[in-house]
């Protein structure tokens, strides 16, 4: 049995889709289950609720040999600490009482780096990497740069101003991956039983470019001009609490991208395996052209 956390997400319901694809024992934790889809909940078992929250997780673990494990976004947390950690803690005393052998879980690149000390989401999730492998699982860490997806959020910006915003440097080559991918790494590992211990697994799509490489490619795949404009941090912490996101969440977000501003996705040498396959290209053709379109 396979457990699958926030399968209704980006990646979570990308790697739900392959194993239940495989036919494998599948079981979900879902807050909301009526959110994927019928003939997908007709195949797996679905326990209701929070996987932050110990009863859930202690029901949804019993009989699981392996977790697929991603925290969901919370905005509204008091700290970034509190949203990686707090809510991971049930899950990890509940891999220990019921047997749970392997765990797969999502984090960031950069790990051991100057840069990762103070690097908000990214220092939290090492943390919480750390939290899983002391529960006694053997664990993968999933280790990822900026989701493409992730540029998802500008399209409107994008379709009727022609420009995208960060406050990273628009010349600055970082690698960048699609969340498919994240997804195609993670339900490999979930479906091989040989692995034991703690490593990681980066995912580092193909090929390193800057937001100005990005701005050039879009144009070409949507057939008009896109820009890249760079913010300061200040204004980009200031958006993001206008967006909704606590001063604690805001600042961990922007702490992120100074991190990665100042080298931190580098870090990972690139190799054969880490190197996955959907350019950036391919992903505007595919995702972002039809958001900005559609």
């Amino acid at each position: 049995m396979i457990v699958v956390t926030a399968p209704t997400g980006a990646i979570g319901h990308q790697v739900l889709e392959r194993l239940v694809a495989n036919g494998d024992p599948v079981r979900i934790i879902a807050r909301d289950p009526s959110a994927l889809p019928a003939q997908t909940r007709a195949r797996v078992d679905v326990v209701q609720g929070s996987h932050g929250d110990f009863d859930v997780v202690t029901k949804a673990f019993e009989g699981a040999d392996a977790v697929f494990w991603l925290v969901p976004p919370d905005p509204q947390a008091d700290s970034v600490e509190s949203a990686y950690l707090d809510f991971s803690r049930p899950a990890c005393e509940a891999f220990r009482t019921q047997g749970v052998k392997r765990v797969v879980g999502i984090t960031a690149l950069g790990r051991g780096t100057a840069q990762a000390r103070q690097a908000g989401f990214v220092t939290a999730s090492f943390a919480m990497d750390d939290l899983i492998a002391s529960s006694g699982v053997s664990y993968r860490a999933v280790t990822n740069p900026s989701f493409m997806d992730n540029l998802l959020r500008q399209a409107e910006s994008i379709k009727t101003k022609g420009v995208f915003f960060s406050p990273i440097n628009g010349d600055l080559k970082l690698p960048a991956c699609a969340t498919r991918d994240i997804a195609a790494v993670a339900a490999r590992l979930l479906l091989d039983t040989s692995w034991s211990g703690v490593d990681h697994a980066a995912v580092l799509g193909p090929e390193d470019l800057s937001f100005n490489d990005m701005a050039r490619i879009m144009s070409e795949v949507l057939g008009k001009p896109v820009r890249f404009q760079q913010i300061p941090f200040a204004a980009s912490k200031a958006q993001l609490i206008e967006r909704g996101m606590s001063d604690a969440m805001a600042q961990g977000m922007t702490d992120m991208a100074s991190a990665k501003n100042n080298g931190l996705d580098n870090a990972e040498q690139r190799t054969p395996e880490n190197t996955t396959p959907t350019s950036f290209r391919q992903w505007c053709e595919e995702a972002l052209k039809p958001a900005v379109f559609g």
